[in-house]
């Protein structure tokens, strides 16, 4: 592909040093048609080998995967200051490769059935949308371009890419484990831009998959629809967990400290908003502090602790408005609170606060920082309706004894709970033995990725129906 020299580069900040390290030259509109003019070109042979043969190229690309590891990592944490997630990154792709094969294995296997009319004969046939375009962001760069792109792939799509302009640095290492296996490389293209570039590929893909904020998912939610195209969309989270009496407060606490945490709670999936029985509270507040305090920051270096700087800069102008609010408003903030300068990076330890209601900010807004506001309640429907009052449904945990907090899981309105636990649903992308879910309310649109039938996402559903009668069928005209 023909690179723009005359287009301007965009810079891109380290996160550990706030340094403008790195450029790219950003795909023009031309290039882009030209990518998705080959990548459709490319795509009817791709179908045509069939899931056994799209499985047998993508197995070559996973070693391919796996010998670039090491490039893949040392890139995805350079894009993001952080070295724990970028190891699971890596290691994730090469799990979502072998279980999206079995998925489709079954899912696609399909065999005529007898219909309840004896004459009638079904078959169930599948075409994949064309282009899949995929908009991924930059909290984790490398398996949430890919999380859709597998699926796609398999499914016999061809996948055009747009990750996140704030986290490039991963694409070089990855295109070039996808140049060493030809047949791939015809049907899956990465492109770098900012959001005009995802514009132009909504309006050129045949499906969209959108994984980010809640406020830009609406405006690709939108565009998708003007084309009349479908788009499945996973957006912002504001996660409640729900300590009920009689949990067990070490597990509930060192599974918060995680789950709040992890990645700098830069994810979508980060407990937000913490609600303890009152007879728990003091105590649940106080093994808390107690083991985030021990949670160290990734710094002077990536191996010096977990805790990695905040990727994107603006987040903590977000961060500090909300510890702002809070404390004006009464709430006490036990733990860290503070934007730290460190080697130039932005960074904010884990952040337990009390005294917290709804009518802080903190409690309502996507904060996307290592925050762990935590309020206390008096009744299962007390606890229910505050967990619920959000206008976010991704996910959400519940600790408690395990019958009645399989009940109180079953009022919250998200799609992924996790009971005595947090944050596994994650952890179940592709693996046909767990149950499907959707986001809830502003959380997003589409299917799940949990699930049998998740990779069904990518194809069209043909409904091929044989008739074996013999005389005049009962909806014909007599004639």
């Amino acid at each position: 592909m023909t690179v723009h020299q005359d287009i301007p580069t965009i810079k891109v900040r380290n996160p550990r040093t706030g340094a403008f390290d790195y450029a790219f030259h950003p795909t023009s509109a031309e290039q882009l048609a030209e990518t998705v003019r080959a990548a459709r070109a490319a795509q009817p042979a791709w179908q045509a080998l069939g899931v056994e043969g799209r499985i047998a190229v993508i197995s070559d690309w996973k070693d391919e995967l796996e010998r670039a590891a090491p490039a893949l990592i040392d890139a995805v944490t350079l894009d993001t200051g952080r070295l724990r997630e970028s190891v699971l990154e890596a290691a994730t792709v090469s799990r979502w490769i072998d279980r999206w094969a079995a998925a489709a294995r079954v899912a696609y296997a399909t065999q005529p059935q007898a219909t309840s009319s004896p004459d009638i004969l079904s078959i169930a046939d599948f075409s994949p949308y064309p282009l899949v375009g995929i908009i991924s962001p930059w909290n984790f760069p490398l398996s949430l371009s890919l999380t859709e792109a597998i699926p796609a792939l398999i499914s016999g799509c061809a996948v055009v890419v747009k990750p996140s302009e704030i986290t490039p640095r991963f694409v070089a290492p990855l295109t070039e484990t996808i140049a060493r296996v030809p047949a791939l490389a015809q049907v899956l293209k990465y492109l770098l831009g900012a959001g005009d570039l995802g514009e132009a590929l909504i309006d050129s893909a045949d499906m969209i998959s959108f994984t980010g904020s809640t406020a830009t998912g609406r405006k690709v939610a939108a565009r998708a629809g003007g084309r009349f195209i479908p788009c499945f969309t996973e957006l912002g989270g504001k996660d409640p967990a729900i300590v009920l009496e009689g949990a067990d407060i070490d597990r509930a606490t060192s599974a918060i400290a995680t789950g709040a945490n992890l990645a700098t709670g830069q994810q979508c999936y980060s407990i937000e908003r913490i609600y303890v029985h009152r007879s728990l509270h003091d105590e649940f507040v106080a093994q808390l502090v107690k083991k985030v305090q021990k949670i160290r920051l990734a710094f002077p270096t990536v191996q010096d602790g977990v805790i990695g700087p905040l990727t994107f800069a603006p987040q903590a102008d977000i961060i500090t408005r909300h510890l702002d609010d809070a404390r004006t408003k009464g709430a006490r903030v036990l733990t860290g609170g503070t934007i730290e300068n460190l080697g130039g990076g932005l960074w904010i330890r884990p952040t337990v606060l009390t005294d917290v209601d709804h009518s802080m900010q903190i409690m309502r807004e996507e904060s996307f920082g290592p925050l762990m506001p935590v309020m206390a309640f008096d009744t299962l429907d007390q606890a229910v309706e505050l967990a619920n009052d959000t206008p976010y449904g991704l996910s959400g945990a519940v600790f408690g004894p395990e019958d009645q907090a399989i009940a109180v899981a079953r009022r919250i309105d998200a799609g992924g709970i996790s009971v005595n636990d947090a944050g596994i649903a994650p952890f179940f992308i592709a693996d046909a033995s767990a149950a499907e879910k959707t986001s809830f309310k502003c959380s997003g649109l589409g299917g799940s990725r949990l699930g049998p039938d998740s990779i069904k996402r990518f194809v069209r559903k043909r409904a091929v129906l044989v008739s074996r009668a013999k005389g005049a069928s009962p909806w014909w005209f007599d004639v």
